[in-house]
Formats: structure tokens, sequence, C-alpha cells
């Protein structure tokens, strides 16, 4: 590995062309010395470019419905997706929670300690507890563009809330 490479060409030197081999100058990829390190900062008096934040239009006004990620304001829908017009928006609603009713733990323990000194305690047997789960997923599509978007199901009557918000919604994009 101490020999010499017998291949080398006397005319062609590996890397990039145009380097100065000088100590002392910059080389290729380097930062030169009279460019800062940092990007300077404006001086006093000239203006600032002016800041625009994400969100709805300027002047669009108060949101009107907001079901998950969906929101209507002024003539538009807002979606993670983009906005789209509100006039002749579908909309549509799948019910995908279940509501199940089971007897809790602490009844069968109340019935099997009550029945030893009465049979009162069978009356504990009825007790019934409801549990909701799931999702209701609201659909919107308008002006080519489709969204979805999927509410949890916090009790029951978690779908007549949104039913009621979906045709308030409905009747805005006639």
């Amino acid at each position: 590995m101490s020999e010499p490479n017998p291949y080398k060409s006397e005319d062609y030197e590996w890397g990039p062309g145009g380097q100065s081999g000088t100590p002392g100058q910059p080389a290729y990829g380097y930062p030169h010395p009279h460019t800062p390190a940092y990007q300077p900062t404006l001086p006093e008096g000239v203006p600032v470019p002016p800041q625009h934040m994400p969100g709805p239009p300027q002047g669009a006004g108060a949101p009107l419905l907001s079901l998950g990620d969906i929101t209507v304001v002024g003539d538009q829908i807002i979606t993670p997706a983009g906005p789209m017009p509100l006039k002749g928006a579908v909309w549509n609603v799948m019910d995908m929670s279940r509501t199940e009713e089971k007897m809790p733990t602490v009844a069968i323990v109340l019935a099997v300690i009550f029945f030893i000194f009465c049979l009162l305690g069978l009356l504990f047997l009825l007790m019934k507890e409801k549990q909701t789960t799931g999702f209701i997923q609201v659909t919107v599509t308008s002006g080519g563009r489709h969204h979805a978007t999927m509410i949890p199901a916090r009790g029951p009557d978690t779908i007549h809330w949104v039913m009621g918000q979906l045709n308030y919604a409905r009747s805005l994009s006639m």
C-alpha cells in the first residue's frame, strides 16, 4: 500500500476544479472571510413585511357551525384539506356507535351480601349500567372535494345532537 499509484495521470487532479491550493485562501465549500456566519438584521426604518396568520379568510365572520374538524364560516366550509363552497354541499352522517347495557359488579356484590340477611338483596340485581362506545362519521362533499370526520359518541343522545347540527348545515347549503 505504500507504493505510488501506477495509473495516476500527471494532468488530472481529483476534486472540483478551480481550487486554489494556497494557504489562507478559502477552499471550495467553505465560507469566504467577508461573508458573516449569521444573517444581518434589518437596519432601523426599514418596514418589516406583514406576517399572515393561517386561518379563515379575512372578513369571513364568526363560525356558524362546527362538527369535528369541519367548520362553516360565511359561505365556505373550512376543512384541513382546504376550503369548499357552502352552496350545493352534500352532507351525510353514519352512526357507528353502540350502547351496551350490563349489570355493574357492585350490584352482584351487594346482592350476595344482602341475600344472606334478607331476600331483598335480590333487588340489587335489577341495577343496570349503560355504556356508549364508537364514533359518528360526518362527511361533506362540495366543489369536487370530499372530507370525512369522526365524532366520538359520548352517550346515546350524541347522534341526535349531530343530526341537529347536520340539518342546520344542510339548510345553510341550499
